[in-house]
């Protein structure tokens, strides 16, 4: 029509992990305007796209290639153990490179994946090296020493870690008693973490798995949480007495946890495509 501007089409995939669902575009293809915006309008249930966010591919000088967080509230995280698991599946589904082991740059650092396929040669889950868990940093736990564990924080027990984001998790009775919603929003903007936090309520069950519930940073409630695992498993090891290796069950799914012996967190668990489609900006 006369007058009117011509809109840029962005092409994307919708892609989860474990239920933790997010837009996958890459930028060198697709470049958009304003990502935080974007990332707002898009992630709306019932006028966008809806998701827990949007994640960006690019192309990277020090990795194969480089992703970047954006939550639904606009807020750009620093690391994303589910979405990383779909950035490799994305990259091979639209054939920007033809490799197993693929490395990601990220705000937390690269990330090394090993890409599992199916009989059909498609990739279905990831094995991500998630680095070092950290259990002591003063930027992001404003205690004496930057370090809580089974340390009360806000009327609840827990202890911190970081994935490069920051955890608080908390060990209950009974996680089905929780008002994740209530609790979880107080606990992400106590003065103790001056970045906020992602906080894990966990229930050690009686087979040894661990269910957890994720009230994450600049997202709310989430299907799965891939570093909530990641530090939940660290502090179960650390306070519950349980071993290295951990089944992490959330509402989306399970993922296998391995703390290894050179201090290297490995995350294992599904990608999974649910469509590709294409959005004006």
């Amino acid at each position: 029509m006369v007058g009117q501007t011509k809109k840029n089409v962005i092409r994307f995939s919708k892609m989860h992990g474990c239920g933790n669902n997010y837009i996958y575009v890459y930028l060198p293809e697709n470049p958009i305007e304003d990502l935080q915006k974007a990332a707002i309008e898009w992630s709306r249930p019932n006028f966008g796209i809806g998701s827990d966010g949007l994640i960006t591919i690019e192309k990277s000088d020090v990795a194969d290639f480089k992703m970047r967080i954006f939550n639904n509230d606009g807020s750009e995280a620093m690391m994303c153990g589910n979405g990383v698991r779909c950035c490799g599946k994305f990259v091979r589904d639209h054939k920007l490179t033809d490799k197993s082991t693929v490395t990601f740059d990220t705000l937390a650092g690269i990330k090394v994946l090993q890409l599992n396929e199916d009989e059909k040669g498609s990739v279905v889950s990831a094995r991500v090296d998630m680095g070092e868990p950290i259990l002591a940093d003063s930027h992001q736990c404003a205690s004496a020493d930057g370090s809580l564990r089974d340390a009360e924080v806000g009327g609840w027990k827990g202890t911190f870690v970081s994935m490069g984001n920051p955890h608080f998790v908390i060990f209950v009775s009974d996680i089905n008693a929780i008002d994740i919603a209530a609790e979880g929003v107080k606990m992400e903007f106590n003065p103790m973490f001056p970045q906020r936090c992602n906080i894990e309520f966990a229930q050690i069950r009686e087979d040894g798995t661990i269910r957890m519930r994720v009230w994450e940073r600049g997202s709310g409630i989430t299907m799965a949480c891939g570093t909530g695992a990641c530090a939940t498993s660290v502090a179960a090891t650390l306070t519950q007495g349980r071993g290295r290796v951990n089944n992490v069950q959330m509402d989306g799914g399970t993922l296998n946890i391995e703390w290894a012996d050179d201090n290297h967190i490995f995350m294992t668990g599904p990608a999974v495509r649910v469509f590709d489609g294409e959005i004006e900006q």
